[in-house]
């Protein structure tokens, strides 16, 4: 097969030896007292129109830089907590250095070098939205509690979604590295107040891989001065059991290295509560049995978390990256008892039987990333090349055991078996990217190559009493190999009051899945053009629309083409399925913009055939429940988000988000004749968030915040409505070294929903109750140079994004 992205590649890189003379501008941020101001907002403006051309912030000294300034007549203003410089006009013809902007001094500004909370702004820009959450009150949580709170955010059963589809989290540009539970622990162990902002990107540009889907990056301060320092944190948490964690982070920089180690503890017991109702249909259409399952689980686990980065800065233009990440998961137990009570159509006992259903799971997950980064002798060009390797295993070791008694209670029968799975995955990346100005406008292109391979197996023994669903036939092995071929080119333009970016990205996919036991293969072999665009204009100081559009590709998860089944008993069990395919999705945005305050977004987007994992099919005449997944039909997804960030009082401060979607996917009911069956609704999500400053010097701040969500798509499930209602306080002692917190969460206990599949000869529910009231206590100590800024970041790569637990 020819390789399609070599033409690509060579365009690109011609485009960008074209460019044009720009200048710098430098300078630092003082007050009235002459004390530097730091992390002020800088602003570039047209000294025709008033029109916004660029802006930085100051870094932790108070000192800026703006690059790639065309020449031209400029005004330069320097704003910081609602106060600004006066507007300072530039004549730009060559680069300038300039003595100081100063902002009059006010008594919200400095108290010595510690900044005073101040709420929350959000910025639009042509491709995404930005959350400057920096010295705010909303800082003051996790890292995890600030993208619960972040604006287009939807949080779905600790899934954080954006528009309906579950989102990447990043780290400075780069991804966490981490699946499933393992990403909410990392960021719950991290504290919010090294965060400067977090960027929302529905429709994700060239250079991010076409599978990303939406993206939540998280952006860090940066380093400035040599130290060290270094911080222990804990919190006590009192649910249903009692919870803990612990951890330790330690950075050390001197003029060309940068050393950070982090090591975090986290282990829980954890209760989930499970209500399930199943009505078997006949071909009446009558209900002739009814099943009852009540299931308690309680879950043991122990998560470590470790991780190491090294930075070295050669020389100006040359510096070198490392990050290695380690989490380790081990001796997790899972045990729950499922009793089930079978009535007949008179609402009689016909039988019951009692289910034990115990697991041993093992995790483990490796990755080390490797960057080197070249500047160019042109200014704002550079090259860099990335490497990156995962090894990812799993172990589960699952036996179940049930007991089965008539209506009087009396012994009928038992059956009981045990599986033993394991999973191996390796992942390798390479990457190399190139990124030059060309006078006003910018261009990016690259390569990428990935690969990977995954081995499963799952083998079925120790079968004991009788039962007729369960067999060692299930046994298997599964093989899965998979190579993507890209390449990307994308251009960034701004010129008076607009602003666009075009890109291309091209990925060439030669994928395999066998089945030995099946003695079926699944191959995918394809090639598909990923276009996007984005379209700003800025009518005014206070009114900015912009437009985007952007196609995306799904590829399956490795579990979700794993064949193999994983039982709760023999009756109710989950599968994958062999015959997935990869999906291909078309998004579109329209969106307003108002005083940086109110923000008005109309989306529409074709999901084509996406990949619905939460299907779940009825055997009526063999009485069994099983979980699938499935190409969909075709589904859509359209509505308006709404969204205010207003302050109220000097010490209240408020941001609402309100979003009115409609979803839709066409399915096969496969216990159903393979009927196409729609799945629709009209629903709405809500989040009103309140934020106190309850000192004057900002050491004391609080927060309140009302969620609810009402009725929501989920596979073959309607959600019901959900509330929550959380609140928290958060002090802070001895100039910030040390900061304690608490918080209630779920007070009006109403977080849990209930879900409903009704439709054709289908009707089954379940409800599950996690332990989402509880009261949390957090105690952090810094030491050392604290208010040192470090290097902490994830790692990017999208593979390792289908990595996903049992």
């Amino acid at each position: 097969m020819k390789n399609p992205i070599l033409p690509i590649l060579l365009i690109c890189f011609t485009i960008g030896s074209c460019f044009s003379q720009t200048f710098k501008i430098r300078g630092k941020v003082v007050n009235t007292e002459n004390e530097l101001v730091p992390f002020a907002n800088i602003l570039l403006l047209n000294a025709s129109d008033s029109t916004f051309v660029k802006g930085t912030s100051a870094s932790e000294n108070g000192v800026f830089e703006l690059t790639g300034i065309e020449p031209d007549l400029y005004l330069l203003q320097a704003s910081y907590i609602g106060t600004g410089s006066k507007p300072l006009a530039l004549d730009v013809k060559k680069d300038i250095s300039l003595g100081a902007l100063i902002i009059p001094s006010t008594t919200e500004n400095l108290d010595e070098v510690v900044v005073t909370a101040r709420r929350p702004t959000v910025q639009r820009l042509s491709d995404r939205l930005v959350f400057n959450v920096e010295n705010t009150v909303v800082s003051q949580g996790s890292s995890w509690d600030i993208l619960k709170s972040t604006p287009g955010v939807i949080v779905n059963q600790n899934d954080l979604q954006i528009r309906g589809q579950s989102a990447t989290v990043y780290l400075n540009d780069r991804k966490v590295q981490l699946s499933g539970q393992e990403v909410q622990d990392l960021l719950q162990g991290l504290t919010g107040t090294v965060i400067k902002s977090v960027e929302v990107i529905a429709n994700p540009p060239a250079r991010y891989d076409a599978e990303g889907g939406p993206i939540l990056n998280i952006v860090t301060s940066k380093s400035i001065v040599p130290g060290y320092k270094g911080s222990v944190n804990g919190s006590y948490t009192q649910a249903i059991f009692p919870k803990f964690n612990l951890g330790t982070s330690h950075y050390y920089k001197t003029d060309k290295l940068n050393l950070f180690a982090n090591y975090a503890i986290n282990p829980k017991k954890e209760l989930k509560k499970k209500r399930e109702g199943i009505d078997f249909i006949n071909d009446s259409n009558s209900i002739f049995s009814t099943w009852e399952t009540n299931a308690e689980e309680i879950k043991r686990t122990a998560a470590h978390n470790g991780t190491f980065i090294l930075d070295y800065d050669f020389d100006d233009k040359n510096s070198l990256n490392f990050t290695s990440n380690l989490s380790f998961n081990p001796n997790q137990e899972r045990q729950s008892i499922l009793d089930t009570e079978i009535t007949n159509t008179q609402n009689q006992i016909d039988s019951t039987f009692v289910t034990d259903n115990f697991s041993d799971v093992d995790n483990t997950n490796l990755a080390f990333d490797l960057s080197y980064i070249k500047k160019l002798n042109k200014e704002g060009s550079q090259l860099s090349i990335n490497t990156h390797f995962t090894n990812y295993d799993g172990q589960l070791l699952q036996r179940i055991n049930s007991t089965y008694f008539d209506a009087n209670q009396m012994f009928i029968r038992d059956f009981g078996f045990t599986t033993a799975s394991d999973q191996n995955i390796k992942i390798f990346t390479g990457q190399l990217d190139y990124a030059t100005p060309i006078g006003s406008a910018s261009f990016e292109s690259g390569l990428k190559y990935s690969s990977i391979d995954s081995e499963n197996t799952i083998d079925y023994f120790d079968f004991s009493g009788n039962g007729d669903t369960v067999d060692s036939s299930l046994s298997d092995n599964f093989l899965y190999d998979e190579k993507v071929y890209a390449g990307y080119f994308s251009f960034v333009k701004n010129w008076e009051k607009w602003s666009m970016k075009l890109g291309l990205r091209g990925e060439l996919t030669e994928a395999a899945g066998t089945s030995e036991t099946l003695n079926q293969t699944n191959t995918q072999d394809f090639f598909e053009a990923f276009p996007s665009f984005y379209l700003l204009y800025t009518a005014s100081e206070k009114h900015s629309f912009s437009f985007d559009y952007g196609r995306g590709v799904e590829r399956p998860r490795y579990n979700d083409l794993n064949p193999f089944r994983f039982f709760d008993n023999e009756n109710n069990f989950e599968e994958g399925n062999l015959t997935l395919r990869p999906n291909f999705s078309n998004n579109f945005n329209l969106n307003y913009t108002f005083n940086s305050e109110f923000f008005l977004d109309f989306y529409y987007r074709d999901n084509g055939q996406f990949i619905s994992r939460r299907l779940v099919f009825q055997d009526n005449e063999n009485q069994t429940l099983r979980a699938s997944k499935q190409n969909v039909l075709e589904s859509t997804s359209y509505g308006i988000d709404f969204t205010v960030s207003k302050s109220i009082l000097p010490f209240w401060s408020t941001y609402t988000y309100l979003s009115i979607f409609y979803e839709d996917e066409t399915f096969l009911a496969e216990e159903s004749g393979n009927q196409p069956f729609t799945n629709d609704l009209n629903g709405f999500y809500l989040y009103f968030g309140n934020y106190l400053n309850l000192a004057k010097d900002g050491t004391l701040t609080g927060e309140v915040t009302l969620t609810h969500f009402s009725n929501y798509l989920f596979g073959s499930y309607i959600q019901s409505p959900t509330t929550n209602l959380n609140i928290g306080l958060r002090k802070s002692l001895w100039k910030n070294r040390a900061i304690i917190s608490i918080g209630a969460e779920d007070i009006l206990r109403k977080a849990n929903a209930r879900y409903s599949s009704q439709y054709l000869n289908q009707d089954n529910f379940y409800r599950t109750r996690y332990e989402t009231q509880f009261i949390r206590v957090g105690f952090t100590y810094n030491f050392g140079n604290f208010r040192l800024q470090d290097n902490e970041r994830g790692i990017d790569k999208k593979e390792r994004d289908r990595l996903s637990e049992e």
